[in-house]
């Protein structure tokens, strides 16, 4: 790290980069809120490691992240962007994540491919719960974090407050285990009376590392500096000795014994490693014209040494397709092959370019690999096993995409050519077919109702969506059979607007985004009778069918029910099926509403025929027009979908919750305490209420809280509500 001293040997600018062994990898997902500052980091980042040739930039002029259109126009991050650079001979792969909640799809793949986390936040606008959470997400399964401070060119920032508050938040039951291995040093004071932060001190070595030429320069502290970092470092010391594996070290610096500095820095890459031990650190863009960015140099060098391997990544469960458990070697690069596709993207030259993790075996182009993907029907994705010849591997730069020979077990590398292959699907052996268990993804839960917007775009609109929900595992495809819309679920009002985007963009299709409509059903309320009779005498055959029944409402659920009772031959039998399906097509037009008649149970009761005019068609006709004369004379109840709702929210937001969803025309069914801090509320809801809970519930909880719905049952909606609808269906009539 920072404090070691070395010559380190930054990487060519714009080399590809392969690596040869699993060990020279290391592979690590930026996280934190938007506007946190992570693609600037990584940017400053490249610049250090000699990637690009000046802040952000590479050869071609574009940016090495963001470099999508749409990130331009939206001025944020959308998806994930792999920026690998070299230093010290290791290979450090980059993901860049999106911190807006639309986007956390994008973020978990991007945890998904790496073996640790660098957590941003900004010196002036401190750590939110989407963080925290993520935080959580990542200590649940030992995933090593280090903590990056930003912004501290902040009138307000406060390195000292910050760390504080990080320690807080991330700190668990130990604050001991999240602490400063520098501290930042300020030049004098501006015209505005702000110090801007010009170097650092790093608490280990009592060294000073000067970036105020715009490159890193190492001397010795001044006397008069060495006092005010001695609290930090002896509660730094102690913080890396109670990690160490040396049970007899923390006694020993306790009596007086100086422990050596290579110990300290060799335990504290272990705690990191292990995910024990959590440092903090700063950083700050290049200036114009500068080659290092402050504490670059510092991030890079934790990177390289206390960060893991891929050796030292625990690897996901991986079967066979036909679900039997599969041991494998972690990063074995000669075992079989297994690999996964974290994303996917197309681009209008090349084709779908797919961002591949390999976990086991290498990978190399031009060879035929089997693509499964299974476990997202539920979304809009068949479940596939296609073998597959693979085009040219790279490694993304900017937007370029630069050849290299192969990918090691442990690396990411993108695939062209790939013409099957989703987001989330395994990537193996043509011989030897390979599933890896799938991510957990949250579900979309708003619903976005769309239609092309010309006969051309009604062409190109299936091919344009099933790309999008390839693309976007977190995006459900939706063609509604009640409703007859065609309708993509998203996780928020950004999300969809990115969607809508792509396929105008993307694939040339204009969509018009029209109002989501619910799936209603409509019931009779009370027994109701009702006689058919359709009589036609027009020359030739005519047509002849009367026939009577009754109606009467049956439980939830029942559906249709047809019951025969006549006697003595007054509708022949031949005729009686004729009549059900008369009376089945009529309940699936509706007979208030427009909408599906459910749960009644329909009693044939008489009728009359004739021998000559009467007909399969005429009493289908007959049956029809039965039902609709019973419902004139019934009470027809509209029945709406109930959702069954769990909403897992910060305790400091349960009254607030609850109480919107009891707005919502909800039942709360209970609350539940589930873990430090969080309740578990369960309520039902009608669904015409949460069509943008997913939006709602966002702003209410300060982006702390997540919830499921899944469907109850139809139950009679409210009178006055009911009515309404019955106009709007009239009117558009």
């Amino acid at each position: 790290m920072g404090d070691k001293a070395q010559t380190h040997h930054p990487g060519a600018a714009g080399r590809a980069l392969a690596a040869d062994q699993p060990a020279s990898v290391r592979n690590v997902v930026l996280v934190g809120h938007s506007g946190s500052g992570k693609t600037t980091l990584v940017e400053a980042l490249a610049l250090t490691a000699g990637a690009v040739n000046r802040a952000g930039r590479v050869e071609d002029g574009g940016t090495v992240s963001d470099y999508d259109d749409i990130e331009h126009r939206q001025q944020r991050s959308v998806q994930l962007s792999l920026v690998p650079v070299e230093w010290d001979g290791i290979k450090i792969n980059l993901l860049d994540t999106p911190g807006y909640a639309d986007f956390v799809g994008e973020l978990r793949a991007g945890l998904r491919a790496a073996d640790a986390a660098l957590f941003v936040v900004s010196a002036s606008d401190g750590v939110d719960g989407s963080t925290r959470m993520v935080w959580e997400e990542c200590a649940a399964v030992g995933m090593p974090r280090a903590i990056v401070i930003t912004h501290l060119e902040s009138a307000r920032a406060d390195f000292e407050e910050m760390t504080r508050i990080c320690a807080e938040a991330f700190g668990d039951d130990d604050p001991d285990a999240v602490l400063p291995l520098y501290l930042p040093l300020r030049g004098p004071e501006g015209p505005d009376g702000h110090a801007p932060v010009t170097g650092l001190i790093g608490l280990l070595s009592q060294k000073l590392f000067d970036y105020a030429s715009g490159e890193r320069k190492e001397s010795e502290p001044g006397a008069d500096q060495l006092p005010d970092i001695e609290e930090a470092r002896n509660r730094l010391i102690e913080g890396i000795i109670a990690e160490s594996e040396d049970e007899t070290l923390m006694d020993r610096y306790l009596g007086g014994e100086q422990v050596d500095i290579k110990t300290l820095v060799q335990d504290l890459e272990r705690a990191v490693a292990r995910g024990t031990f959590h440092p903090v650190l700063a950083a700050a863009p290049a200036a114009e014209g500068a080659k290092q960015g402050l504490g670059t140099v510092e991030l890079l060098e934790l990177i390289t040494g206390g960060f893991p391997t891929p050796f030292e990544h625990p690897l996901p469960g991986v079967t066979t397709i036909d679900g039997k458990t599969r041991e494998l070697k972690p990063c074995d690069t000669e075992g079989p092959l297994v690999a996964e596709v974290v994303k996917t993207a197309s681009d209008p030259y090349v084709g779908r370019i797919s961002l591949v993790r390999v976990f086991s075996g290498t990978l190399r182009p031009d060879r035929t690999v089997h693509v499964s993907g299974h476990g997202l029907t539920d979304r809009g994705h068949e479940d596939h096993d296609v073998d597959e010849k693979i085009g040219a591997l790279s490694m993304p730069f900017g937007r370029q995409q630069r050849p290299v020979t192969h990918a090691v077990a442990g690396d990411l590398v993108c695939v062209a050519k790939l013409g099957r292959a989703e987001t989330g699907d395994t990537i193996s052996a043509k011989d030897d077919p390979l599933l890896v268990e799938p991510w957990q993804m949250p579900d979309p839960l708003l619903p976005l109702a769309i239609h092309a917007h010309s006969k051309a775009d009604e062409d190109k609109l299936s091919q344009g969506l099933s790309r999008l929900v390839a693309e976007d595992p977190t995006m459900r495809l939706e063609q509604n059979q009640d409703t007859h819309q065609v309708v993509l679920w998203c996780l928020g009002e950004a999300h969809a607007d990115v969607a809508l985007e792509r396929l105008r963009s993307r694939y040339g299709v204009q969509v018009d985004v029209v109002p989501h409509r619910v799936s209603l059903r409509e019931t009779f309320a009370n027994r109701a009778a009702g006689r058919g009779r359709h009589v036609k005498q027009s020359g030739g055959h005519g047509q002849y069918a009367i026939c009577e029944i009754e109606v009467e409402p049956l439980p939830g659920g029942s559906g249709i029910e047809f019951v025969d009772k006549v006697v003595g031959g007054a509708v022949p039998r031949q005729f009686i099926p004729s009549v059900e399906k008369g009376v089945r097509a009529q309940a699936a037009k509706g007979v208030a509403a427009g909408y599906p008649l459910v749960d009644v149970r329909v009693t044939l009761l008489d009728g009359k025929a004739h021998s000559v005019d009467s007909s399969d068609a005429a009493f289908q006709t007959a049956g029809a027009l039965a039902l609709r004369e019973a419902a004139a004379d019934a009470k027809i109840h509209l029945l709406e979908p109930v959702a069954e709702v769990t909403v897992l929210v910060g305790d400091d937001y349960v009254g607030p919750v609850m109480s919107d969803l009891s707005g919502r025309r909800g039942r709360l069914l209970g609350t539940e305490q589930v873990g430090s801090g969080r309740t578990l509320i369960r309520a039902e809801v009608p669904e015409f209420e949460i069509g943008r809970y997913a939006v709602d519930l966002r702003s209410l909880s300060h982006g702390t809280a997540r919830f499921d719905r899944n469907y109850a049952r139809h139950e009679p909606m409210p009178p006055q509500i009911a009515e309404r609808i019955r106009e709007q269906a009239g009117d558009e009539a």
